[in-house]
């Protein structure tokens, strides 16, 4: 524990008790124990941070090193190409001062609405909403009814 001997540590005690005195110990104690747990709860943060700049550091270089890896072996073996597999070049092509649409993109028919009429068969009003065994507002929760227990007398 920091190096210090259980001889060292005897007289650290005896001198604490001597200057501090018993009374006043456990709460001397108390506080040492907080500053102790503060100072290492901050190390363990620190390394934290420490361990994920190592961890990205170490990331990018297996990066780089994948990276020129997969170029090395894409240039020992090519990928064999046939003429068949190679896409057409799309041509846009203007037909009446306007450019056709994408391959892409669905083109959409106009939609054509019915005429109104103002002769049409009247609305009728909404029709009541149905009721329910219970005729008060539909946010108020029932009751749950309580079911006598074995052991009860009123049962």
């Amino acid at each position: 524990m920091f190096g210090i001997d259980s001889s060292e540590f005897l007289v650290i005690v005896i001198i604490a008790v001597i200057v501090i005195g018993p009374k006043d110990l456990p709460r001397a104690l108390y506080k040492v124990g907080q500053i102790v747990g503060k100072a290492q709860g901050m190390a363990r943060h620190f390394r934290t941070g420490i361990d994920a700049m190592v961890r990205e550091v170490e990331l990018e270089e297996l990066e780089k090193k994948w990276a020129a890896q997969n170029k090395r072996i894409m240039e020992e073996h090519p990928p064999e190409v046939s003429g068949d597999a190679l896409p057409a070049p799309v041509e846009s092509s203007v037909q009446d001062g306007a450019q056709d649409a994408p391959p892409y993109v669905a083109e959409s028919a106009p939609v054509e609405h019915p005429p109104f009429v103002a002769e049409s068969a009247p609305i009728a009003p909404p029709s009541p909403a149905p009721t329910s065994a219970n005729d008060g507002p539909p946010y108020v929760a029932e009751a749950p009814a309580v079911q006598p227990h074995k052991g009860d007398a009123a049962a």
